[in-house]
């Protein structure tokens, strides 16, 4: 049951617990009890709302940083990870394989602000020996959510 009600609330936060409760063949009580004791054990750790910027007219960029570290003797990357998290302007932090050791996911206003918080705060510490900066220019789809829609034709139709 636990799958099967993370699944349902990992596409939408919002579904209503009876709906939920009807979906899973089972009562109401039973549904809020086991999200009650997920989020108690950090197995549900929030609920968050995706929103499309780009249709808001509010400035927002977002990079996906690639930062290559030494670990650290005793904690090898959790204390770098922990550091860079604690950022507000990061959003996410991943531990990766490749060429790169970390992935970061930062939002700022501007291209500067995000290069000046790469710049000023990432690359200046200690542990980080290069960062590689990708600056996100369109969502196509995200957190399993189609964003862009096929542009709708402005032409008028001429028929015979």
């Amino acid at each position: 049951m636990r799958e099967m009600i993370l699944k349902a609330i990992e596409k939408n936060s919002r579904v209503d617990i009876h709906e939920l409760a009807i979906m899973l063949g089972t009562d109401d009580e039973t549904v809020y009890n086991e999200m009650v004791q997920m989020e108690k054990e950090n197995i549900i750790c929030g609920y968050h709302t995706m929103i499309d910027w780009d249709k808001t007219g509010i400035d927002k960029i977002s990079a996906l940083i690639e930062v290559k570290v030494t670990p650290q003797k005793d904690t090898g990357f959790e204390k770098i990870a922990e550091m860079i998290s604690n950022y507000p302007e990061v959003n996410s932090v991943y531990l990766i394989s490749g060429s790169y050791d970390i992935l970061v996911l930062i939002e700022g206003k501007t291209l500067r602000e995000v290069s000046l918080f790469v710049s000023e705060k990432l690359a200046s510490i200690d542990s980080v020996l290069s960062t590689a900066t990708h600056f996100v220019l369109r969502k196509y789809k995200d957190h399993g959510t189609v964003l862009a829609t096929k542009p709708v034709s402005e032409r008028m139709l001429v028929t015979p």
